[in-house]
């Protein structure tokens, strides 16, 4: 059970990066923005997982600061979604990847 939230954790990173790029390139205004956002959003959330969140991340964050950030960093994958017009998906990431980091904490994984 512990592997298969590993997996759902694992997962669920480009399943965050997808759903940014989706928002960006679904849009409602020009072609710039969209490739814009479409590409530079999902840039920036790889970023920011490479210097905070990763396993071997430069600035690694600990504790609280590190519920605060990935609460933000996957949040905005379901706020993503939901902006581009996927509810439902959104609603279902959110969920999954609150059970999923609850049950992370639990197991000190």
């Amino acid at each position: 059970m512990k592997s298969l939230n590993l997996l759902i954790v694992f997962l669920s990173e480009p399943a965050v990066i997808g759903a940014v790029a989706t928002w960006g390139f679904t849009l409602g205004t020009g072609w710039a923005l969209r490739l814009l956002a479409g590409i530079g959003g999902p840039a920036l959330m790889i970023a920011l997982w490479w210097l905070f969140g990763a396993p071997h991340a430069p600035h690694k964050v600990h504790g609280a600061v590190r519920v605060v950030f990935e609460t933000g960093w996957f949040g905005a994958g379901a706020v993503a979604l939901a902006l581009a017009g996927y509810a439902v998906p959104a609603l279902v990431l959110a969920l999954v990847m609150a059970a999923s980091k609850g049950l992370a904490v639990a197991w000190h994984q």
